[in-house]
Order: C-alpha cells, then structure tokens, then sequence
C-alpha cells in the first residue's frame, strides 16, 4: 500500500511538472507559479525555486525573485541560475550595485564547475557591463521599486509608522502587487509565434493591458492603474486580475471600503485564488474588522500552504487582536521561511514583550536592528522593551540612536520622555515632550504627560493650559477618551494644590476636600458629570497660583534635610523588573519617614514623661472604631478645595496632629491612621498623576460595594512585569484554599460547590491558571487568610484571588482586596492593636535605648503593623510604598537605621499579602532587614522636616530641586 501511494504521489509530481513546462510555453507564468506551489519539493529543491523566480520575474515581481533566490542558495551555494535571477532582479529595482556583487558571487561561486560553463560568462558578461556602465540591465529601465506601506502598531499605548521613501500612506502593510493572473510581459520585437489568431492576438492585447495596470501600481500611480482597470472591467466585468489590481490601487489611496469590495468581487469570480482572500484581509485588518482579517488571511493559506508573506501577515492581525501566543507562533515560522524580515522580526519581539516574555522580544527586536540599522521603529520598540523591564540605560541608548536616524521622529521624544517621567525626572521629561508636541501638536499623550509633570512641578499656569488642550481635542479612541477624562480630574486637582501653595502642608487634604463621588469617578476614569462644582480659576488666587520665591529658595537647612531624605528614601527601591528607579518617589519617600519618625518620636517622649497619654492612646480602638462606622454617613459638599478650605473640620481620623498654624512642631500621632497619613500625603503630592486615597473616604454607596485595590498578575495573555513572578504561589495558594474549603465563589457571589472527589483531583492537577480556569468552567474568586494577633482565633478576609475570563484566549488573574465597612472595622481593630504594642513596647520598655535586644519587641511590633498595613491595602492605590515608608520612619524613631536595600525580587508588600500568618511573613523579612540595622541617634540632630517645609508649595519645591 505504501508503494501504491508513492508510485502515486510522483505520478502527481509528473504530471504538475509537465504542467509547469506547458503554462510557461504558453508564457502563463502565474498559472506556472501557482503549479510550482502545488509540488511539495518545490520549498526544498533549488532547482525548482529558480524556476518559480524565473517566472515572477516575468511578472516583474522582483521581490518575489530575490526571495526565492536567497532561499536556493541557502540549499545550494552553488545554484548559479540563482545568483543570475536575484542580481537581475535587483537591477530591476534599482539597486545596480547589489546587483554586481550578487553576479560576482555567482562567479566565484562557479569555480571549478565546467559544466556551467554558459551560465559562468553570463554572469561574468552581467558583472562587467554593470561595473563599466552602471545601467541597468533589460526590464529595470522603467521599473521602479514598489513603495511599501505604513505599518501600525502599538504596545502598552504605543503607536509607530514605519513609513517609505516613496509614499506616506496610513493604514496596515500591503506587499508588493502578486496578482494571480496569466499575465504575459510584453517582449520587445513581439511574440515569436507569429501565427497566432484573431483571439490570441486579443488575449495578448489584454494582458499587455493587466501589465501595465500592475505596473502603474507597483509604481506608485494608483489613479492611472484604476483606470486602466476600469476600461479592462468594462469589457470584462468578471476579470479576477482587473478586480485584484483595481482593489490592489485603491487600497494604496486608503479607499479600503471599495477595495474590500472589489477584493471580495474577486473571490466570487474564483474562490481558488488566495491572492484575493489575502488582500481582503489586509483591507479589513486596516479598517480594524480584525476578526473578519484574520479569517481571510486563514482562508488565504489554506490555499498557499507555507507562505511567509501570509504567516507575518496574519501573525500581525493575532497581535492586534492580543492572540499574543498565535501571533508569536505565526511570526516564529514567518522569520524561519524569510529570516531577513525585519518587519517580522519586529512584530515577533512586539508579541513576545506583550506577553511577558520580555527576554525572547528583546532578542527578536536586536535581530530587527541588525538586519537594518536604521530601521528607527525597530530601536523605538527595543528602548519600549528595555524601559517595561526598568533598564533604564539601554532604553536611552536605543532612543537615542532612534533620534539620530530621524530627529523629527515623534514616537521617540514621545517613549523618550514617558521614560523620563518614570525615572522621576520631571524637569527633562517636559523637555522631550515638547520636542514631539513641536513636531505634532496632536500628539495627545505627549500634550497629556507634559501636563502632568508641570502638574508635579508646580508649574501650574502651564497644566492647565495643556489639560485644557487635551480636553478640546475630538477623541476617536478609548484610551485617549481616557486621557481625556483623566485631564479632567487632574485639571481640578491641580487647581486645588495651586490654591494650596502657600497654605502649611497639613491643610493640603484632598481626602476630606474633594466630593468623594469625584475621587470616586477619577479613580475609575469615568466620564466626568457636569454636577462636579469646579475648582476658583488661577486668576483669582494669590501670585496666580505660582510658587512663591521662599518656598523655591534652597536653603542650608534644606540642603542638609534633602540629602539625608535622597539617602533614606534610596532604601524603598523594588530590585525586580518593571520597576524603576524614581529619583522622585525616593525624595518623597525620605521626607515622609524623617517627618514620621520626628512627629512619633515626639509622641513617645510625651507617652514617655506622662503616663496617661499611653493609657488614652489604648482606650483609642473603640474610638476608632465608632468613627469609621459613623465616618460613612458624614454629608461633604462638593469639591470644597480652595483658599477658602480647611481640613480642620471633620478630619476622619480626629487627627491630633494638626498643627497650629503659629507652631510647626510638636505634634501627637495618636492613632495608627494619624502615622501612615503621614506618608500619605507625601505620596499625594510626589505623583499627582496617581489616585491615592483613602477608601473609605469615598462615597457611602462604594465603600459598602467594597471599591478596593486592584492588582493583575496575568492580564489576558499577558504576563504582568512586575507582578507575574507571584503567579505561581498565589496559584497554588488558591487551589490549597479550594482543598480545604471544597467550594469558591462566582462572580455574583455565589458558592461554586467542588466537594467532588473528582473535582478536587482535578483541580490539584492544574498547573496554571487558564488549566484551573478550565476545571472551574466560570470566573470565581476566593479569600485569602489573615491570622489576628488582636483577637486569638480570628480569622480575617486577606485578599481575593481572582480568576476570571477576558477574552476568547485571555485571563486575568489578580488580587482584589474590597474596602467594605465590616473589612475595614476588622482591620481597624488589628491596626490599633498592633499601634499600642509598638508604643507600649517602646515607652515602657526600651525608651531611648540603643541595644538590640531591649528593641527587639519594637522592631518586631513594627512589622506585625506593617503586616496588617499590606493585608488590609486601605489605599486606591499607593499602599506598598506608604507601608514601607512608615516601617522606615518608625524604626528610625526607635533609633534603628535600615541600611539594606530590598533583595532582588523580592517584594514586602506581596510577601504579607500571601502570607497567612505573621511569623510567616516576619520569618521572610527578618533575616535581611534586622542584620542591616544600625543604631542611630544622629538623625535627632536634623532639622523639624514640617517647620523647614512647612507649606504646600516648599514641599512641591523640594521633590523638584534635584539634578540627574
């Protein structure tokens, strides 16, 4: 039987090949090329490929030619036929000295092979003629290079044009014209049968007629080839060449609608032609009908099997759908079939960094590069991957050779000074995007970023006036409705701070000052209601809202604060990818720990000298207590920001730290929330960009739905930088919770029962999230454990692990921590308790002291509070920065400096969160943190950081006043 089928398939092969020879006497070359496709040796036999060169050649699909080619010589260095094709192809296309070289490897190749001895003088003849004269050789005197199109892509927002020399069009990549005809190229001195009738002479005339349509659109001129078309179509409205060269032209004239039409017109006249259903699908990728694209370019290699052009083709229409895994599968085999495709290379490196595997993109975006060193998108997309990873350096290399290549390349200054803008560096950043805005006003992320690092900078008159540039422009697309939205917000917020700047920093309260329906919407991105009351203009404040000269004034006293805070805040820094380092956030971050370890330390030497301040501080957890419950039906007006705002009424915390306005210094922190609003309102400031806020100060409605933080791990098929690498042990923490529980709950909150032997077996077989998404069927969620140390026994709600579906192929695992009043009186309770036993344990037991183990209680009630800090994630957003700060502060006011700085990838915040217990989270902290403590007095010598920044606008000053 076996031999039976073989005798069979080479029966075919015959007969194909026999086929082949009779279309190419009958001059049918893309019938020719069409049967060449069939033979399945034709992709391994160089003799063949130069076959099928030959006849493209004849079609004058050059490129088509050089492939083919190279893809010979790769089997056969010795395929002289091949060094013939390509060089006349390239002289075809203008480039006479590639050409050259090619014939003179093709020479040297022939060495010794006597039997090639016509094909040796050919080249040797070829190689000469173009060294002496420099023309071109035969069809190349009026075939000029088909322009290749705009590519557009984008990654985590960003958009990149990879634009020719010879046209600017928008939309997605056309490949050259290879229309699936029997055209004939017309032969100088005419054909040489010379018997031919009245119909071949018709039929000659016709594909004269298609030969030149085609070439007017390799050539750029779109209208002459419609209307060449067009007459075609007239006499024969069923030519499927005419319909796929006139759809080709309007295609290029973004006229995608008609050419979809006359594409799809195509592939009723012959279904069998995969050039139709290929360029159908280009046209809808265009238009963004990804879906329908992706099913005719599918349709497309169901009918040409094994082409590269389709694979990197449909390998950008799974990107743009985020298939990153079929994406990265097609374009793998794409650069394997056509390994000099930078374009694919680009795409592969754009797919493998939009899932995750930022090493592999990298490594396909360097081999971009390499093929073409000016290829400016391809170093764009690199410094994107390298600046995802939080390298920095290389990113800025990258970015900067982008910019030598082209210095009016707007995608550039835009990454470029997004980067900077991580890094803290505000001041430079609005340098690089203003250089895009110059280059394209419309550029709306750039207009948008440029405003808020004005914003952070205190540069109001200037946000505001970008803000509102921002807000006037026509949006198209969601994520810059989004900008726009966010510009709302942050417009309002900077009128708010303006009105602030000469205020003392403790009346800076965005919390209690601004509608909690507002911090709501703004952290949410919604679409703003006109019911939100608007902040007094700039004009009617004092200076205009300006900083004044003694807040920016640098001091001495200043100075000396600056440099130990640069120092401190160094220390909060994550060591893992996707983090970087913002010089910024670590100004901010010492400032906030020298200020709370100043104001606690106060507040131990009253606790210290008399008594009763501790014993009033223990009878604080039931206050606290009736003030969170009573806190969620306290009536607010609207955004009462202003000069005429003040947060001395109905501070939620009943705060004793708010300061006199005549006296700075010698606060009482009473409650654990007055030490971490410390840090707070530090974070607030450093990055107004950011909503951090308190939960429970938004309004009644979303507290009691349980609005909360909101962290992903996986983000479709995306593996999140920064916090994947906590996938795996928060995957077998959900599946050792469903052992015990038996059940999970859906997304309406309802028990999913799995009290199923089989079930359970199941279940403790995944290996990843998308399997146990499988064995589950739905999305669910289930709650983390948090042991109590207040209560023995008690067990509180951690986080929510959450798996749910995105999409036909995508998941999001995350945490989801809900801030509900029940959740956040539990935690309130466990927060005071452990605030007591830190204030106990120094003010009774280790006041002032400098040996280890006296602090030994201290240290370790520290972290018991920063423990339940993490777990109960109080904050929108901001809670890991403000727990490590506030663990800085108070273990600098207990006379113990950290020195160390986080491990590598290792993260505190996610450590407590996945840890039930406390010891376990300790167990992982101490043996790090404890070795690198100091004892340290000298830090009391400093100057009061509330007195030396004592308004709003020196602290805004100060996080500015640094130099990179």
């Amino acid at each position: 039987m076996a031999s039976s089928g073989s005798d069979r398939s080479s029966g075919d092969a015959d007969a194909i090949s026999r086929a082949v020879a009779e279309a190419c006497k009958a001059q049918e070359w893309s019938k020719g090329i069409r049967l060449l496709n069939k033979l399945p040796d034709t992709i391994t036999s160089p003799r063949l490929l130069c076959n099928r060169a030959w006849c493209y050649s004849k079609l004058e699909l050059h490129k088509h030619v050089i492939k083919d080619c190279d893809k010979a010589l790769e089997l056969n260095p010795s395929t002289l036929e091949a060094y013939l094709y390509k060089g006349q192809a390239l002289a075809a296309l203008n480039r006479t000295q590639e050409a050259c070289q090619v014939w003179e490897q093709g020479c040297n190749a022939a060495q010794g092979l006597s039997t090639e001895l016509p094909l040796v003088v050919e080249l040797h003849m070829l190689a000469m003629q173009a060294q002496s004269s420099g023309l071109l050789m035969h069809t190349a005197t009026d075939v000029a290079q088909p322009p290749i199109t705009t590519i557009k892509s984008s990654s985590r927002g960003m958009a990149t044009t990879v634009v020719s020399s010879a046209k600017k069009n928008k939309g997605t990549f056309f490949s050259p014209l290879n229309l699936d005809s029997d055209v004939i190229e017309h032969i100088e001195g005419g054909p040489r049968n010379k018997q031919l009738n009245h119909h071949g002479l018709q039929s000659l005339t016709l594909d004269i007629r298609l030969s030149k349509g085609i070439g007017q659109v390799n050539r750029g001129n779109y209208e002459e080839a419609i209307s060449i078309f067009n007459m075609l179509l007239e006499e024969n409205p069923k030519s499927c060449d005419a319909l796929l060269g006139r759809g080709t032209a309007y295609a290029f004239l973004r006229k995608l609608e008609i050419a979809i039409t006359d594409f799809s017109k195509a592939i009723e006249v012959d279904p069998t032609v995969g050039e139709a259903w290929k360029r159908r699908g280009q046209a809808r990728a265009a238009i963004g009908a990804t879906t329908k694209a992706l099913e005719d370019l599918t349709k497309a290699m169901e009918l040409e099997p094994g082409s590269a052009d389709l694979l990197h083709e449909r390998g950008i229409v799974y990107y743009k759908l985020k298939d990153f895994g079929a994406a990265v599968n097609d374009l793998q085999e794409c650069v394997v079939l056509d390994p000099k495709n930078k374009f694919a290379y680009n795409y592969l490196g754009l797919s493998l960094t939009s899932s995750g595997n930022y090493a592999e993109g990298i490594v396909a975006h360097r081999k971009a590069v390499e093929l073409d060193t000016s290829y400016k998108e391809g170093w764009t997309h690199l410094a994107q991957s390298y600046k995802e990873l939080a390298d920095s350096d290389k990113a800025i290399e990258c970015l900067q050779k982008a910019v030598a290549l082209d210095g009016k390349y707007v995608q550039a200054y835009r990454l470029w000074g997004i980067l900077l803008h991580g890094l803290g560096d505000h001041k430079n950043s609005v340098k690089k995007l203003s250089k895009g805005l110059e280059l394209d006003l419309a550029n709306l992320e750039c207009l948008y970023m440029r405003a808020s690092c004005y914003h952070a900078l205190g540069e109001f008159s200037d946000a505001i006036k970008d803000y509102d540039l921002v807000l006037r422009m026509v949006i198209n697309s969601a994520e810059n409705r989004t900008l726009q939205h966010l510009s709302f917000y942050q417009r309002e917020i900077a009128l708010y701070t303006a009105s602030k700047l000469a205020s003392p920093f403790n009346r800076f309260d965005i919390d209690e000052d601004l509608d909690p329906i507002f911090k709501e919407a703004w952290c949410k991105r919604l679409l703003p209601t006109p019911s939100f009351k608007h902040q007094p203009s700039l004009n009617v404040m004092p200076k205009g809202g300006q900083l004044r000269q003694q807040d920016s004034a640098l001091t001495r006293t200043k100075k000396m604060l600056l440099e130990a805070a640069d120092e401190i805040g160094r220390l909060i820094q994550y060591n893992c990818p996707g983090f970087l380092r913002n010089i910024r956030q670590h100004r901010m971050a010492g400032l906030a720990a020298l200020e709370i370890a100043q104001k606690v330390l106060y507040t131990w030497q009253a606790m210290h000298e008399n008594p009763q301040e501790l014993e009033d501080l223990k009878d604080s957890s039931a206050k606290s207590l009736r003030r969170s419950k009573r806190k969620s039906s306290n009536g607010r007006s609207g955004n009462r920001g202003g000069p005429q705002c003040s947060n001395k009424v109905g501070h939620p915390s009943n705060c004793r730290c708010q300061e006199d306005d005549d006296s700075m210094k010698g606060p009482i922190v009473s409650t654990w929330r007055d030490v971490f609003s410390i840090a707070v309102k530090w974070r607030q400031v450093s990055e107004p960009c950011d909503s951090v806020v308190w939960v429970d100060m938004l309004s009644e409605k979303e507290f009691k739905a349980g609005f909360g933080s909101h962290t992903p791990m996986v983000l479709g098929q995306a593996k999140v930088v920064r916090y994947h690498p906590n996938a795996e042990r928060a995957l077998q923490i959900v599946k050792d919770l469903i052992k015990v529980r038996h059940f999970v709950n859906d997304a309406a909150n309802e028990v999913i029962d799995l009290s199923d032997p089989n079930k359970l077996v199941a279940v403790d077989a995944t290996k990843s999230c998308f399997d146990l998404y499988k064995v589950i069927g739905t999305t669910f969620w289930v709650n983390t454990e948090c042991m109590s140390t207040a209560k023995e026994g008690k067990i509180l709600d951690g986080t929510r692990l959450t798996l749910q579906k995105t999409a036909a192929k995508g998941l999001e695992f995350s945490i989801r921590t809900p801030g509900t009043p029940d959740r956040w009186a539990e935690y309130d309770i466990e927060m005071t308790s452990a605030w007591e036993a830190v204030c106990d344990a120094y003010c009774n037991g280790a006041f002032g002291s400098t040996d280890v183990k006296e602090l030994e209680p201290v240290r370790n009630g520290i972290l018991r509070l920063c423990f339940y800090w993490y777990n109960f994630m109080p904050l929108a957003r901001g809670t890991a920065v403000v727990g490590y700060i506030t663990l800085l502060g108070l273990f600098l006011a207990a006379n113990m400096k950290v020195t160390a700085n986080i491990p590598e990838n290792f993260q505190v915040d996610w450590e407590a969160i996945l840890s039930p217990h406390l010891n376990m989270f300790t167990g992982a902290v101490q043996p790090w943190l404890y070795p690198s403590v100091s004892m340290e007095t000298s830090w009391q010598t400093l100057p009061d950081v509330s007195a030396t920044f004592g308004t709003t606008g020196a602290v805004i000053s100060a996080l500015s006043s640094y130099d990179m």
